[in-house]
């Protein structure tokens, strides 16, 4: 049997190089498009390396529509799933025009190549950032939906994007899946989060503590109504999460429809529990400070994940010690592989 081809953009970053093992080991063919606007060249190396093959890949930008036509015409693409898109709460504030112009035109650009190549299955990559500050813990997939950044703002409007395209092209087949905090590294520790400056997110800061690249790790408060003050977040792996894509995938060959996915363990984590089981787990020291709250924070935020066992038969596996144990093996093989 022909092996379908999937048209991962984004392919090349964190989650979207994550999700294109899981294709492979899937059974599905990967076709890779990225500009490295927030990702590093290498990595297709060292993709190919983990899954011993060659991934087609394509240089190029999703919002520059004949690029895109050309892929399409390439290669009988039977699905997307689109990474593509800038993920940074605060520097979409500082950057809202960069944000609005890459995130929700690329998707459009998208949408209208898929169209004409008759390509009617998409998974988009959306964020709990859609749920704003909660108003019920844990969160389902029908709770109310604001958001105060324009990334999240981005996120937000591409989800009425296709809420509404559905609704207008019913044979469209469409899922939106809501992540929620993806951490830690392929087992084989040549693939990890790499941010491109000072890490925005608390894994990757953590592991830079633990190397002795930052001084030390910023709490941001710890008087909140939490077990140990501290926020609580739902940290997911990301090898789960590329599998919940897999999942999602799969759910189209024998089904039809809009699918809204929450995809995250179902547990909350607070700061100091990570921290202290990353020193555990890896037998390391990581130096903190409890500073002020940072403005915009909010106290807790974990998955209801009951509907994504029902309707994808998914669930989380890895626990946070794996996630932990991942992270620093990556943090430390990334400086022999010089990146």
């Amino acid at each position: 049997m022909k092996k379908q081809c999937i048209l991962v953009t984004g392919g090349a970053g964190f989650i979207g190089s994550h999700t294109c093992i899981a294709l492979h080991e899937a059974g599905y063919k990967v076709i890779i498009v990225d500009n490295f606007s927030n990702s590093h060249r290498d990595v297709l190396s060292r993709l190919n390396q983990i899954l011993n093959t060659d991934i087609i890949f394509y240089e190029g930008d999703v919002r520059d529509q004949i690029f895109l036509a050309k892929i399409f015409k390439n290669h009988a693409i039977h699905a997307v799933i689109h990474f593509a898109g800038f993920k940074a709460v605060g520097e979409s504030v500082k950057k809202p025009l960069d944000y609005y112009d890459n995130n929700i035109l690329s998707m459009i650009c998208l949408l209208r190549v898929m169209k004409e190549a008759r390509v009617y299955i998409l998974i988009f990559s959306s964020s709990a950032t859609v749920y704003g500050d909660p108003k019920w813990l844990p969160i389902k997939e029908d709770s109310e939906r604001y958001t105060t950044s324009p990334y999240g703002r981005s996120k937000l409007f591409i989800e009425h994007l296709l809420e509404d395209l559905y609704h207008a092209e019913p044979h469209w087949n469409i899922a939106l899946l809501r992540y929620f905090n993806p951490v830690g590294a392929h087992d084989s520790g040549l693939i990890g989060e790499l941010p491109n400056d000072v890490p925005n997110n608390l894994m990757p800061f953590v592991q830079q503590v633990a190397k002795g690249l930052q001084p030390y790790l910023s709490v941001f408060g710890n008087d909140y109504d939490t077990r140990d003050g501290t926020g609580i977040r739902d940290y997911i792996h990301v090898m789960d999460l590329a599998e919940g894509h897999v999942s999602a995938l799969n759910y189209y060959q024998t089904n039809h429809g809009l699918l809204t996915v929450n995809l995250g363990t179902g547990q909350g984590t607070s700061v100091l529990d990570l921290v202290n089981t990353f020193e555990k787990i890896n037998n390391c020291k990581v130096q903190y400070k409890i500073v002020e709250r940072r403005s915009g924070d909010i106290a807790a935020c974990w998955a209801d994940v009951s509907f994504a066992e029902r309707a994808l038969a998914w669930r989380a596996k890895r626990d946070l010690a794996k996630m932990c144990e991942d992270a620093w093996r990556w943090e430390c093989a990334r400086t022999s592989l010089r990146v």
